[in-house]
């Protein structure tokens, strides 16, 4: 969109004419010591908290403090098939069949139990594929997979680098790589869109190749979900994984989300780790049953779920179920180019925006990379009331979620770091 305007008469125009506007009264936004509502820009790193959220959870208190055990069959929204009722919902927000997804453990846990049953490394094909920038625990993770398969963690990691003096990755190279050595690579993991960069990856594309040279192919999408139009089963991913405390607002650390590609819907034969929770329900409580795989994504599961967080995921969920990812995309797109828009009118040798110019190659996250600048920068961002995300060695992350941002937001941002850079 090339008709963006200056000044705040026209971002309050936006906001006025916005479709979604509604949704930000839905949420409450943190305030300073004097009243005044911050800039949210983290929502990245942990989503506000939808104001129906405390409802949500106050009703399992109440079944919890009225039924007892019973509230497991007789609660308002039974705990035993609790999870039942966020999975058609998350599966809409991931672009997956229900069969396909799983709300259960946490982002982690999960990354480890599908390479407990897709990382299945030989003698001669045992290497694993990340992007070199990938998140930190999804690093450890890997390396401490090779490790516990007996190989080397360093030898038997390969990573997708970006070229010279650039901060993006090419498919190009990721093509290279494969030809070279990709009868060597058992696994590729990628994150679906970059914690650091904001690059959102075409999963379709990477997953198409990796099959291509027989590896197995999985995403972290914990950047994606209820960000980006991730399209899971379309993408022909083996597995996904993703959290649910960033775009999907459920509260610090609350439960993951899971996909399995439906093509595994009924393959017992995979090696997984198994709990009381992946057998069949209709004898689970028999106790003395041989085990007996439930189809699908929920064949992955280990132990009944914590019911707690689960009412914070339902009351987000419910509300990604009025809107549509596709709506929250459009108004990203608009939003994240406005601000694009105003960082460029900013000194141009001082700034730098990382993430991709293509619209359709980010979600909300703008990543800027600000020359000489040091955590400084970002604390005078903070006390001037706006909440950013600062990455060593001068990257300030910010995204203006759709749901609760507004342009005046993107507004009041801009103007701030303006200001700063022109002490």
């Amino acid at each position: 969109m090339s008709d963006y305007k200056l000044g705040l008469e026209y971002a309050l125009e936006q906001d006025q004419n916005d479709e979604l506007k509604s949704y930000r009264n839905q949420f409450h936004i943190p305030k300073d010591k004097y009243g005044n509502e911050w800039v949210y820009m983290t929502g990245n790193s942990l989503g506000l908290q939808p104001k129906q959220t405390k409802t949500y959870i106050n009703q399992e208190l109440e079944d919890w403090a009225n039924l007892g055990v019973e509230g497991h069959t007789e609660g308002k929204t039974p705990w035993l098939p609790y999870h039942e009722s966020l999975t058609e919902s998350m599966a809409k927000v991931v672009g997956a069949k229900p069969i396909e997804v799983v709300v259960m453990n946490t982002l982690t846990a999960n990354l480890h139990f599908m390479m407990v049953s897709f990382y299945k490394p030989t003698k001669s094909r045992y290497k694993i594929l990340v992007e070199s920038d990938i998140f930190p625990s999804d690093k450890y993770a890997v390396e401490s997979q090779l490790r516990h398969h007996g190989f080397d963690d360093k030898e038997g990691l390969v990573l997708w680098k970006p070229r010279k003096n650039e901060k993006l990755l090419k498919y190009e190279d990721l093509e290279h790589i494969l030809e070279d050595i990709g009868d060597e690579i058992a696994l590729i993991m990628i994150g679906g869109v970059n914690y650091y960069t904001g690059q959102f990856f075409d999963l379709k594309r990477i997953t198409k190749l990796g099959h291509n040279y027989g590896c197995k192919v999985g995403f972290d999408c914990a950047h994606g979900a209820g960000n980006v139009i991730l399209n899971l089963h379309d993408s022909g991913a083996d597995f996904a994984v993703w959290c649910t405390y960033k775009y999907l607002n459920s509260g610090p650390g609350s439960l993951a989300g899971c996909f399995v590609h439906e093509r595994y819907a009924n393959r017992n034969d995979l090696n997984r780790f198994t709990g009381w929770w992946s057998h069949n329900k209709e004898t689970r409580f028999n106790m003395r049953e041989e085990f007996d795989q439930l189809p699908g994504a929920e064949g992955w599961q280990l132990s009944n779920p914590p019911i707690l967080s689960m009412g914070a995921i339902k009351a987000s969920l419910d509300m990604f179920q009025k809107i549509s990812i596709e709506k929250l995309f459009k108004k990203t797109k608009k939003l994240t180019g406005y601000f694009e828009f105003l960082i460029n009118q900013l000194k141009e040798d001082t700034i730098h925006i990382i993430t991709p110019k293509n619209p359709n190659e980010r979600g909300c996250q703008l990543s800027i990379q600000v020359k000489n600048a040091d955590k400084t920068l970002h604390n005078k961002l903070t006390e001037a009331g706006v909440i950013s995300d600062w990455r060593e060695p001068d990257v300030i992350r910010c995204a203006p979620v759709p749901l609760y941002n507004s342009f005046e937001d993107v507004y009041r941002l801009v103007e701030n770091l303006k200001a700063i850079l022109n002490e």
